[in-house]
């Protein structure tokens, strides 16, 4: 259906107008203006002819098929117009009128009537408040931007009109190549997914870059976007993201998360490359479009300048990508050309009044070398230099094996071999450290591209217990599963739980104690009191019965006094684990995108550094020993400076544990296992803490 769009056979344009300065007039301008072969319906009824076409009071009148529509009437009379576009033959209406549901709830009403139109008689709407489509494979520019950039291999999806004008005008004078360019405005009906999966099939677009202010459908989208990164690279800018839902949260998982951490964690999962920016946006696009993708993340850098391959090289190690060094065969052919004063290093810098001779020549050496996966060449314009005479010979020597990047430093003395490079299909930036980010957005998509199958392992569990401790919490009203009966389901998921009880009273308490053993913990029981050291709820190695008496004593004066409303269950008593290093695993259900779950260390890394990392569940085993390697203390697990190395596995499956748990019980908003104490290869790891959240609109959370 989506082919009526990109490739109508006849476009009509109701409101079409003869006034320049009108919007119905500018849509009949620019089909005629591109070129476009098919047949346009101008439809005004006060018209005779527009631009030398034959202007029709109606559809009706025109009596012919349409594929296309595209209404600019006013709102009141946009309903009629659709209506009149659909028994004309049209499969889409575009509504480029706004004033629907931007602007009020009479307005968003009014455009559910549309869509229900639409989709009662097999039809689709794009818009409303949208700018249309320009296709430049068809030679159709249905917008009404002035602009047309050449016709290339990069589509856009846009929530904002008046992105898409911004684009249109960048792209025509940078001469960059552009295939569709799609304006989805408020997306009443056709949305991001929607045209993602049309571009993913479109044969002309190789490169899918969008500007996104929101996601309409969580899980169809990761379906979509995981399907099209797999054919073709997706570049997304998503603006608009907030801390906000991070407000009501309670746990550590559930204020560490937000909208902009959901919609990273789904871009990652669904191998979408996320720009940071508008330049990004295209800067990624560009080198998608134009290069072959890197085997790996081994860079080489070509510069005839000291200061800006220095640029170059740390912009590369802060990415993640690697600046090895030439092997000696490699630097003793590059020596062949270079003079004695030159670095056969990495970057190789062919000294400041180099001709293009020498760059060609390292050019060469390094393509050959399997040593590299990618090439940057750094360019500034000095005297021996001759830039446009450079550029023309990367072009011929390139041979397309592995990306090459170019970084022409300067001004007017450049912009002829830029345009020579942006010809030739190669990309380049105004600084080394764009290349490299850009760079490094290529080796990111390859890896996901290179990916082992996503397997997710199912464990053995007992559901039977979790949906006891879950139904007893719905029934007695209960929002916060506290650590005794969260422990009681984490114990059915195969975490080992160490032992303890309930007590009541001291004599309980000791009883407790002495059953299990010295040392022990006390910690408050009840659920209104989420974090139990900020009431003086937590009491850790206990040694004897004295202190247990002591300890309980205590602990309820102080509990009482800082939460004179909190319905105390009692203490709970367990046996002191072993030490261990502490971290924090958790999940939090996110409204668009489902269980996000969250891995941090303990302590400060968490408080202070904020230092986790998240991952959509459900996950594999590769993802979970992903989520650890994404942290930047990842290195104090693997056991730096002289410490043994935890074991990471254990960590790993208690994160697939997590992600079963919670796939199976959506319920379950929010988890937080702190701390989950794991040691040496071969200790068993433990939980030492646990809480969860219940969703229930009907229950408030409990507050102290």
């Amino acid at each position: 259906m989506l082919e009526s769009l990109m490739y109508p056979q006849a476009v009509a344009i109701l409101g079409a107008s003869r006034k320049p300065d009108k919007v119905g007039h500018a849509f009949v301008a620019n089909l005629i203006r591109s070129g476009y072969q098919g047949k346009i319906v101008p439809v005004n009824p006060e018209a005779k002819d527009i631009l030398g076409l034959k202007c029709y009071g109606s559809l009706a009148e025109y009596g012919g098929k349409i594929d296309l529509s595209i209404v600019v009437v006013p709102s009141r009379f946009v309903k009629e117009a659709i209506q009149n576009s659909i028994n004309a033959g049209a499969k889409v209406v575009t509504v480029i009128t706004a004033g629907f549901r931007e602007v009020s709830s009479e307005g968003a009403a009014l455009e559910q009537e549309l869509v229900d139109l639409c989709r009662s008689q097999g039809a689709r709407l794009m818009g409303p408040n949208c700018l249309g489509i320009l296709n430049t494979h068809n030679r159709m520019n249905a917008t009404f931007a002035p602009s047309l950039p050449p016709a290339g291999k990069i589509s856009v999806i846009s929530q904002s009109g008046a992105l898409c004008v911004a684009i249109l005008d960048w792209a025509a004078k940078q001469q960059l190549g552009v295939g569709k360019v799609i304006s989805i405005g408020n997306k009443a009906d056709l949305n991001e997914a929607d045209f993602l999966q049309a571009l993913a099939e479109d044969k002309e677009t190789a490169v899918i870059a969008s500007y996104l202010e929101s996601i309409t459908d969580g899980n169809k989208f990761l379906r979509i976007a995981e399907e099209a990164a797999a054919i073709k690279p997706v570049v997304i800018l998503k603006v608009g993201v907030t801390q906000a839902g991070a407000k009501a949260a309670s746990s550590h998982t559930g204020s560490l998360a937000g909208a902009d951490i959901a919609y990273g964690a789904a871009f990652k999962r669904s191998g979408v490359i996320r720009a940071e920016n508008f330049e990004s946006l295209f800067d990624y696009a560009l080198a998608f479009a134009s290069q072959p993708l890197p085997a790996g993340n081994r860079v080489a850098v070509i510069t005839n300048a000291g200061g800006p391959g220095i640029m170059a090289a740390d912009a590369a190690e802060s990415l993640g990508l690697k600046m090895v060094t030439p092997s000696e065969p490699t630097k003793a052919r590059l020596r062949e050309s270079l003079p004695a004063t030159a670095s056969v290093g990495n970057p190789v810098d062919v000294i400041g009044d180099a001709p293009p001779n020498l760059y060609i020549h390292s050019l060469k050496v390094l393509q050959e070398d399997n040593d590299f996966d990618a090439i940057v060449v750094v360019v500034t314009p000095q005297n021996m230099t001759d830039p446009l005479t450079l550029a023309k010979q990367l072009a011929a020597t390139h041979n397309r094996k592995k990306p090459l990047l170019t970084a022409f430093m300067g001004g007017e003395a450049v912009e002829a071999a830029k345009a020579v490079l942006m010809a030739a299909g190669i990309p380049n930036y105004p600084s080394p450290e764009r290349a490299m980010h850009s760079l490094r957005a290529m080796c990111d998509y390859a890896a996901w591209r290179r990916r082992p199958p996503r397997i997710v392992t199912r464990f053995p569990v007992n559901r039977r217990r979790v949906d006891r401790v879950l139904q007893w919490h719905i029934r007695s009203n209960i929002h916060q599963v506290g650590e005794v009966e969260a422990k009681e389901i984490l114990r059915a998921y195969d975490f080992k739980i160490l032992d303890g009880s309930l007590a009541t009273d001291t004599g309980e308490a000791v009883e407790t104690a002495n059953r299990l053993g010295y040392p022990v913990v006390m910690k408050i029981s009840s659920p209104e009191i989420i974090h139990k050291s900020d009431f003086g709820g937590v009491r850790l190695n206990l040694a004897n019965a004295d202190q247990v008496r002591d300890a309980f004593d205590l602990m309820m004066l102080r509990v009482q006094r800082r939460a004179p409303n909190a319905f105390i269950r009692g203490a709970y008593v367990e046996k002191m684990g072993t030490r261990g290093r502490e971290v924090i695993l958790g999940m939090t259900r996110d409204p668009q995108f489902g269980p996000m779950l969250m891995f941090g260390l303990g302590g400060i890394f968490v408080e202070v550094m904020k230092d986790v990392t998240f991952y959509l569940a459900p996950i594999t085993q590769d993802e979970a020993m992903q989520m650890l390697r994404g942290t930047r203390s990842y290195a104090l697990l693997k056991g730096a400076r002289g410490q043994a190395p935890v074991d990471l596995d254990a960590i790993a499956s208690a994160l697939q544990r997590i992600s079963q748990l919670a796939t199976d019980y959506p319920e379950i908003t929010e988890l937080d296992i702190n701390p989950f104490i794991v040691g040496e290869v071969g200790a068993e790891a433990y939980v030492a803490d646990a809480r969860m959240t219940l969703s229930n609109s009907d229950i408030p959370p409990h507050q102290p």
